[in-house]
């Protein structure tokens, strides 16, 4: 008990953050490290800055594409945060790659990562996840922009069974992550990934508890927005799922995967969600569907499920005729206090303002991405180049980062603007064509 009031105590990791891992420290304290390259590695580079052990802060000091050349980025080490915030416009963006943690106490906020198939063949083995936690611990990702993954686009894994009991195998995996304000879309169907249509948007792996899902967009994944597996816990709050396919919300506890073990019951809150049917959903397309032979406890409030038309949709399924039970609750199965809960009719509007990486400077596959949901326009995809293809790599835009000009403790601007920012939120995105039109004559 002592150790959740200190935590409770704590301050948060920045203004706004949410969920179990609210109050992790990430870097706070730690060395100032300044990404000055845009080389995948090497001095100066974020891989570099990632691989340094002891508490850091990573800032930037050139904003731009960093391309991995399909080569992932593993965070090992802990108390980190990586603060995509201070880059200088367009930000960073980092291309053919996935980020795995696989550790501790981490905050990572406005980041692009567009993993893409990359001309590789179909079937043929590359299969990174966009963002992944593997058995991870307090992590926020925040305000992040995750598309184009060749397994999940934004996703909380790791073993299931590690010890004896219960409690082992929920310290053994990933818990306490929140995933808040991000953009989670187009996650690639028939691409390079070994076992065929592959387009998931997240997965929380068996035993994964305080799994916080906070005013996050979902858009043209065919299913997984998100899958829970069997004992998994989770808390979805204010998020925007558009255009899923085959399945939205999903639970699934597999009896192949569990033989030797007593099954877990599983836990779904959620409160204020929207789901809207696209160009590729499937007609009658429940708001939550039940797989497996696991029980699943779920306690839903203010949910809406309509079609590309806006006829409703129903809330509950199966895809499995198996014994497996909803549990309905009388009451949340996870805290409610410390979220700014928005009444369902204004999340729509709300989110697709502010999910996303530095939604004060889109960048065009953002910019497209939503106003498409807005318009209910796009669809699922098998390769990037459907849609664009990546960005280029360009010369670095290169700006001191200052440390006066930050509150080093939540790497939030002294000012209240953001590098590049000029209004609160993006308006429209206007062509030239558009802005000579409109402009006064």
């Amino acid at each position: 008990m002592g150790g959740a009031l200190a935590a409770e105590s704590a301050p948060l990791a920045f203004p706004g953050a949410v969920g179990p891992a609210a109050h992790t420290v990430g870097g706070r304290g730690g060395k100032i490290l300044r990404v000055t390259t845009l080389a995948p590695d090497g001095p100066g580079s974020l891989k570099a800055a990632i691989e340094t052990p002891g508490p850091r802060i990573i800032v930037f000091e050139v904003g731009g594409v960093i391309d991995m050349g399909r080569q992932g980025l593993e965070i090992k080490h802990p108390f980190l945060t990586i603060a995509g915030q201070t880059a200088p416009g367009p930000g960073i963006t980092l291309i053919r790659t996935g980020i795995d943690v696989k550790t501790h106490d981490v905050v990572i906020r406005h980041l692009r990562i567009f993993t893409g198939v990359d001309g590789q063949p179909k079937r043929s083995g590359w299969e990174a996840d966009t963002f992944s936690t593997v058995a991870a611990h307090n992590v926020i990702v925040d305000h992040c922009t995750l598309m184009w993954g060749i397994d999940e686009n934004m996703s909380a894994s790791g073993p299931r069974f590690t010890g004896k009991s219960v409690e082992d195998w929920r310290a053994g995996t990933s818990r306490n992550i929140t995933f808040s304000n991000n953009l989670a879309a187009e996650g690639l169907a028939d691409a390079s990934h070994p076992k065929g249509e592959h387009s998931k948007g997240s997965l929380i792996h068996d035993n994964a508890t305080g799994i916080v899902f906070y005013r996050n967009l979902w858009a043209h994944n065919v299913e997984r927005n998100p899958l829970i597996k069997g004992g998994g816990q989770a808390l979805m709050i204010n998020n925007l799922i558009y255009n899923p396919q085959h399945r939205a919300v999903h639970y699934n506890l597999m009896a192949l995967e569990w033989v030797g073990h007593d099954y877990v019951t599983g836990q779904i809150t959620a409160v204020g969600n929207v789901m809207r049917g696209g160009n590729d959903t499937d007609a009658r397309l429940p708001f939550l569907m039940l797989g497996g032979d696991g029980d699943l406890e779920y306690y839903g409030k203010d949910n809406l499920a309509v079609d590309r038309h806006g006829e409703a949709l129903p809330e509950f399924g199966r895809y499995g005729e198996t014994r497996a039970q909803l549990i309905r609750a009388k009451a949340p199965l996870a805290p409610l206090g410390g979220y700014k809960i928005l009444p369902v009719r204004d999340v729509e509007t709300s989110v697709l303002a502010t999910a996303g990486a530095r939604p004060w400077a889109r960048d065009a596959e953002e910019i497209r991405v939503l106003f498409f949901v807005a318009e209910g326009r796009g669809e699922v995809i098998d390769d990037e180049k459907e849609v664009s293809g990546y960005p280029a790599v360009q010369p670095a835009v290169r700006a001191p980062f200052v440390e006066a000009e930050w509150d080093l403790a939540t790497m939030e601007p002294k000012s209240g603007l953001y590098p590049g920012q000029t209004a609160p939120v993006p308006q429209e995105a206007l062509s030239p064509r558009d802005r000579a039109s409109r402009s006064a004559q």
